[in-house]
């Protein structure tokens, strides 16, 4: 006994050994009413000071787990080593089908996962070397100084009011009509939009997306129970006609659309295209989830409006984003601005579900946000990400044998090989050279992209960029040789 206890460097040592002596009472490896060492042997014992000893004996005291008697000693006390009865649940009988569908749904468990030191282009995350850390640092002491005591205690479910604020008045400056709307701080899109689809009635089980489209959103929709019908994309967005015969064919409840920097295409649906999307659904009174990805990440052209913004004074779409592929993901805020009405509801949900979203968080991101570094940060992230959208495009022309390529910015392209390169052979033969790449099939609704793929650039060095994709066109082009033999 104590001869297997080890110190870390990292943790107070007094703190270690407590851990440690009440880790072996709640075992009841020392027993009821033991004499546990004096706080000299204890110290020899760990090779830890005498100090060390008796700080740790005062806080299991403390704890009830150990107890003193004058010139005795220190002993186990009786409430720390009753053992429990020991009983074994059947698990896996008693978990739900929504469990179980997550897990199939899981593409961390169940997708090819990148090794260290190999070149993924899986990831669309942000590139962790360019985050302003001092300018997060300042933000943090000077938020913490004015209110520390207030944004350390619990929020409020609907959000912390200096944030709110600030960002009605960035989507108002999006061109969003805020008359008789609202809004509410989530962790998040994820969360976001499960408590949408909570709060939305299921009458029919029918959603629209787009064909292919981001898999979180479509395995939050297959949880929820709706039946997905995705709608083919062109160059400049979604196909029109083809949704205009999916409306016909309805009813749905509910559509999700992603017109900007569309994940996994990379497009921007046309302004022609969203102000007919929105006289559609307003003929069909089909409400529209707009999913605001990666809006920022314009590296040429003007702005194009979001949905929310064509729908003028209308009440019909609601507008979900967060800041997690410009800024920082760690920082889990996003926002949904909808109708003052569910608003409510959802607020009601939240307060349910979550309680509030860290207010440490939001008053963290609101005052980088006040201090005007965004605009900063943002200016430079684009110009290093618009540099690494070039080199990936140029790279990809040269190297792939590819059929077609879209991407109008954000961080990622997607590729369309010929029909008879299955992408998920191209995937295993590329992993074991050292290359990490995303078939496309895992975003299509109806089972189709087979010979697709997604090419994450963010977080990539220019010679891995380079090197990574002249080693997937050499495979693909090699796969698909040996298949026309």
């Amino acid at each position: 006994m104590f001869a297997d206890f080890k110190l870390a460097e990292d943790r107070p040592v007094y703190i270690q050994v407590k851990d440690y002596i009440k880790r072996l009472i709640l075992r009841g490896i020392l027993q009821t009413d033991q004499k546990l060492p004096s706080t000299r042997e204890l110290s020899s014992l760990l090779g830890v000071s005498r100090n060390t000893a008796l700080a740790a004996y005062a806080d299991l005291e403390e704890e009830g787990l150990v107890y003193a008697v004058k010139g005795k000693g220190n002993f186990v006390s009786r409430s720390g080593s009753t053992p429990a009865t020991a009983w074994h649940m059947d698990w896996n009988s008693a978990i739900s089908g929504q469990a179980f569908l997550a897990e199939e749904l899981d593409l961390r468990k169940h997708g090819v996962q990148p090794e260290k030191g190999m070149i993924s282009f899986t990831s669309i995350a942000p590139d962790e070397k360019l985050f302003d850390l001092d300018n997060v640092k300042r933000a943090f002491l000077d938020r913490l100084s004015l209110e520390g005591e207030i944004i350390l205690n619990y929020g409020y479910a609907k959000g912390y009011r200096p944030l709110m604020e600030y960002l009605l008045r960035y989507m108002e400056n999006k061109g969003a009509d805020l008359q008789g709307k609202d809004i509410l701080i989530t962790n998040g899109f994820t969360e976001g939009f499960d408590l949408l689809l909570s709060a939305i009635h299921k009458k029919h089980g029918r959603a629209l997306c787009e064909n292919p489209t981001h898999p979180t959103a479509v395995k939050n929709l297959r949880l929820h129970g709706y039946d997905l019908t995705g709608v083919a994309m062109e160059p400049d967005g979604i196909q029109i006609e083809q949704l205009k015969r999916e409306l016909a064919n309805g009813p749905f409840d509910l559509a999700y659309l992603i017109p900007s920097y569309h994940n996994p295409t990379g497009i921007v649906m046309s302004p022609e295209k969203r102000m007919e999307i929105i006289r559609l659904f307003s003929e069909y009174r089909i409400p529209i989830i707009e999913d605001g990805f990666n809006e920022e990440l314009r590296y040429s052209g003007s702005h194009v409006a979001p949905l929310i913004a064509c729908g003028g004074n209308g009440n019909g779409v609601v507008y979900l984003s967060s800041f997690s592929k410009i800024l920082f993901p760690g920082l889990r805020v996003g926002w949904v601005l909808a109708d003052q009405e569910l608003i409510y509801y959802l607020e009601s949900l939240k307060r349910a579900r979550s309680i509030h979203t860290s207010t440490l968080d939001q008053a963290l991101l609101y005052q980088y946000l006040h201090n005007g570094n965004f605009e900063k940060y943002l200016k430079k992230a684009r110009s290093e990400y618009k540099r690494k959208y070039e080199l990936t495009l140029r790279c990809c022309r040269e190297f792939l044998p590819l059929r077609r390529l879209s991407g109008d910015g954000g961080l990622h392209l997607f590729i369309e090989f010929d029909d008879r390169l299955d992408v998920t052979l191209l995937q295993q033969a590329c992993y074991l050279q050292g290359v990490a790449i995303t078939p496309g099939s895992v975003f299509f609704t109806d089972g189709g992209g087979h010979n697709t793929m997604r090419l994450g650039f963010s977080r990539l060095e220019d010679e891995e960029i380079l090197r990574g994709i002249r080693i997937i066109g050499e495979t693909a082009k090699q796969i698909m040789t040996e298949g026309a033999t």
